[in-house]
Formats: C-alpha cells, sequence, structure tokens
C-alpha cells in the first residue's frame, strides 16, 4: 500500500508584498492541497496474463486528490510487475492500452483529477444509498484495471504524463478567459513557470505550485458588500483592507469557473458572477437554487410580522440535495467568489458535485 506526505517546509520564505495571502485563505487552501482519497486498484480477472499470482492483483494507495490517473500509472506498473506478473507478461504489456473504470462499469477519464473521480462517483451512489454523513469512514474508490481495447472515444486522451499535462495546461488557460476574458495570465508565464505548476502537481508539492499559480488565481480579498445573511461561516474574514478596490481580487473576476457534476448526468457550466445585480456576494445558495430549483427548491419569503410573531421566520424548504466541493459537504451560504479561489481544483475549476437526499 502507497500512502502520500505532506509537503509542509520549513524556511520557505517570505511572500511578495504584492501578493500576500491571508492566513485562512493559505489554511484552506492547504486544506484542500492535501486532502487524499483511498483506491483500490484490481486487475480484470479475465485479463490477467496467464502464472500470474492470482491471489495479489489488487493494490492500494492514498493518493492526493489535485493528482492524476497517468502520474499513478508508474507505481502500479512497478507493483504488478514485481508481485503479479511473470518476466514474459510484463514484456509483453504496453501500458498505453491500459484503463480503468469503475465496479459499476463508469469510465475513470485520465484528464481528472482522482478528487473529482471519487467524489463524482460518490454522488453517483447516492442516488442508490444515504448520503455520507461528516464522521463516515471514507470508503474506497475501486477501479477495475484493463490491460487493452481501451475505449479511445470516451477516454479523449491518452494515458501519457505529457497529454495529462497539456490537457491540464488546457483547463487551466479556459479558467483564466472565464474569470478574466482573455489567457494572458497563463499564456504570460514563462516556459519553466508553467513547466514549475505541473512539477508541483506531480510531485504534490504545495509550495512549488502555488509559487506560479499565485499569479494567475485571483486573491480572496473581501468584498465592500455582504448580504445580509452573512456570518462567520459564509466567509473567513480576510487580513486586506476592506477599503482598497482589488483588480485581481476575487470579486472583480467577470465569472467564477464553475461546472456542476449530476448523478450519472450531464455536466453543466453557467456564467457565474461573484457579486449579484444588488452587490450582494453570489452565494451557493442562490447560484445552486437558480439553475438546478428543482433540487434546491428557492426559499420563500418570511411572512408578514404580527403581534404573535413580530419576527417570522421564512418556512422551511426540503434538503433534496447536498453540494460536495473537495470532498466536503459545502454550506449552502457559502460565497462563490471565495469558494473559486479557496476551494477550486489545482486546474482553477471549482468541481461542484451534486448528491441527492434519499428518504
Amino acid at each position: 500500500m502507497s500512502a502520500y506526505g505532506t509537503t509542509r517546509q520549513p524556511g520557505g520564505g517570505a511572500p511578495p508584498k504584492d501578493k500576500i495571502t491571508d492566513y485562512h485563505t493559505a489554511l484552506f487552501r492547504r486544506l484542500a492541497w492535501e486532502g487524499t482519497v483511498p483506491v483500490e486498484i484490481r486487475v480484470d480477472p479475465k485479463e490477467l496474463p496467464a502464472n500470474s499470482d492470482r491471489g495479489l492483483e489488487c493494490y492500494y494507495l492514498q493518493a492526493p486528490r489535485v493528482t492524476y490517473l497517468p502520474l499513478l500509472m508508474a507505481e502500479i506498473r512497478r507493483f504488478l510487475m514485481d508481485v503479479v506478473f511473470d518476466e514474459a507478461a510484463a514484456s509483453s504489456l504496453k501500458e498505453e492500452d491500459w484503463w480503468f473504470e469503475t465496479e459499476e462499469g463508469a469510465i475513470a477519464k485520465w484528464h481528472w483529477p482522482l478528487g473529482l473521480i471519487y467524489d463524482n462517483h460518490t454522488i453517483s451512489m447516492s442516488v442508490k444509498g444515504p448520503p455520507p454523513t461528516p464522521n463516515a469512514t471514507a470508503t474506497p474508490l475501486r477501479l477495475i484495471l484493463h490491460l487493452a481495447s481501451p475505449p479511445t472515444e470516451k477516454l479523449m486522451l491518452s494515458p501519457s504524463q505529457e497529454a495529462c499535462k497539456q490537457a491540464f495546461m488546457g483547463q487551466l488557460k479556459e479558467a483564466d478567459f472565464i474569470r478574466w476574458g482573455s489567457t494572458k495570465r497563463v499564456t504570460g508565464l514563462r516556459k519553466l513557470e508553467q513547466d514549475g505548476i505541473w512539477e508541483g502537481i506531480k510531485d504534490h508539492n504545495f509550495d512549488d505550485y502555488w509559487k506560479v499559480a499565485s499569479k494567475v488565481t485571483p486573491s480572496a480579498a473581501a468584498s465592500n458588500a455582504l448580504s445580509p445573511g452573512s456570518s462567520a461561516h459564509t466567509r473567513p474574514p480576510s487580513n486586506d483592507a476592506p477599503s482598497t478596490f482589488d483588480r485581481d481580487g476575487a470579486y472583480s473576476v467577470r465569472s467564477v469557473p464553475v461546472r456542476i457534476y449530476l448523478p450519472d448526468g450531464p455536466i453543466l457550466q453557467e456564467v457565474v458572477p461573484p457579486l449579484l445585480d444588488d452587490g450582494h456576494p453570489n452565494t451557493l445558495y442562490h447560484f445552486l437554487s437558480t439553475h438546478l430549483s428543482m433540487l434546491f427548491p428557492p426559499r420563500p419569503p418570511a411572512p408578514p410580522p404580527s403581534r404573535a410573531k413580530p419576527n417570522p421566520q421564512p418556512p422551511a424548504v426540503p434538503q433534496l440535495a447536498y453540494a460536495m466541493i473537495q470532498g466536503v459537504i459545502a454550506p449552502q451560504e457559502a460565497e462563490m467568489a471565495w469558494l473559486g479561489v479557496c476551494m477550486a481544483g489545482a486546474d482553477g475549476w471549482l468541481s461542484i458535485c451534486v448528491g441527492v437526499n434519499r428518504g
């Protein structure tokens, strides 16, 4: 079994004065980065070569959420060659023919982060069982490894690390365009920096990744306008001066790069402004109730006050679904701008996986 450690390094040096990240932003980014998922890899028994050790065809690892399956292939191959396959079988197998699917038959995408594959599988299972609870033990993502006949039209790219890197950079540029209307922040990076941001993911090194990513990711500066229901749970306070307008801040972007994943359904992508027309922050609940009103019904207004109830509360709405971000069921009061800079994936996208509450 393999496990990946954290990347905390002493003596990292002080950040530049023009790009100081406040404590809460750095904390949530670190927590998202250090997240891992348990994975079980099992070779399809029908495809095991002759003379393979059928008692050891499973491999277990605890892998970073930000990594990709192509980055795990070398480790998986070493295990199989050393323990499962004999020398003759090892020499005949071609890694470019390998591919993965879940036990339910869903093909694992090469260009999806492992954490997104895990969360998407979790919500797909939500239609068949109860939703995850905060203290529940994480169950492994069980993947079946096929050794031949890859469905190339569904995988969309080869399992090589270079193809995965190009797909990652493409996602980074698309997120940059959605935020600012251009890709100049990403395309303006030097070749050494573009390689460095990918190496940070390969090595699971938080500091190396954010050394470059901070140049293209908005800051989490607080907005001047706060919604009436704002609280400490909505967004941790920022150390940035609220009176200063931050043109590179999270609340200044044209749109937050967001994709919604539904159980066994389509992937939705919508324009998500950080602020509403009235200047208040756009929240997760407002976004979901606007675009998925059948799952997240809009809250009706509170009834007018009366002598018996001078402070009436709005009627409760049924909790039909939940939003999972980075493996966590997100509070619906969270602001989309803050989520976009603190809980987005390494590719710049905020992936919201919508699960269904049964019963």
